[in-house]
């Protein structure tokens, strides 16, 4: 004689016992399977993201209109490096660069100094430290002109002086000393 599992005993005594268990069978699978499909498409909605995000970077897909954010405006054009074939001719175009920003702003530059001998001279940058007047409501689009534009510059320091308010005088303008730098790739970027 075969002695009967006590399990298919107990299944067979309770046939709605063995439903229940095996509908719950059923639905864990339903659910494991739903949770499989669901992160499956997750990660297929990530990857054809990250796709578009590395065909913008690349330059092969432009930016749809809808989503290009109305205030960013274009995108500059030009070399993110300081072009000039020597040194001193990049550091010539770096604070005529910067001088022009700050007069297209209304300011005017009262004083410069191109640094072509700094710290950072040695990994290919070059320094400007430029002394100014501008309105403060100018200053704002001074370094976003500055930082967004090309060849890409980098704000290092600024130092902004209000002028002091008085009843008879208004829209003076505050003294700013800004020093800025820039990467020039070297002779051999100016040959190519």
């Amino acid at each position: 004689m075969t002695k009967e599992h006590p399990i298919n005993r107990y299944l067979t005594r309770y046939p709605l016992a063995a439903l229940a268990v095996y509908v719950g069978v059923v639905v864990m699978l339903l659910f494991a399977t739903w949770v499989a499909i669901a992160d499956m498409l997750d990660r297929r909605t990530a990857v054809a993201a990250a796709t578009e995000m590395l065909a913008r970077l690349e330059g092969r897909n432009p930016t749809n209109v809808a989503n290009v954010d109305p205030q960013s405006g274009p995108v500059p054009s030009g070399s993110p490096f300081l072009e000039g074939q020597t040194l001193t001719v990049a550091g010539a175009a770096l604070l005529q660069r910067v001088a022009t920003s700050i007069t297209r702003l209304g300011g005017n530059v009262l004083s410069s100094q191109v640094e072509l001998e700094g710290t950072e001279a040695k990994n290919g940058f070059i320094g400007l430290i430029a002394s100014c007047e501008i309105e403060q409501s100018a200053l704002q689009q001074l370094l976003y002109d500055l930082e967004a534009g090309m060849p890409f510059l980098f704000v290092d320091q600024l130092v902004a002086q209000a002028p002091v308010p008085t009843a008879t005088k208004t829209g003076e303008r505050m003294r700013v000393l800004i020093a800025v730098s820039g990467l020039w790739p070297g002779e051999k970027a100016g040959e190519k």
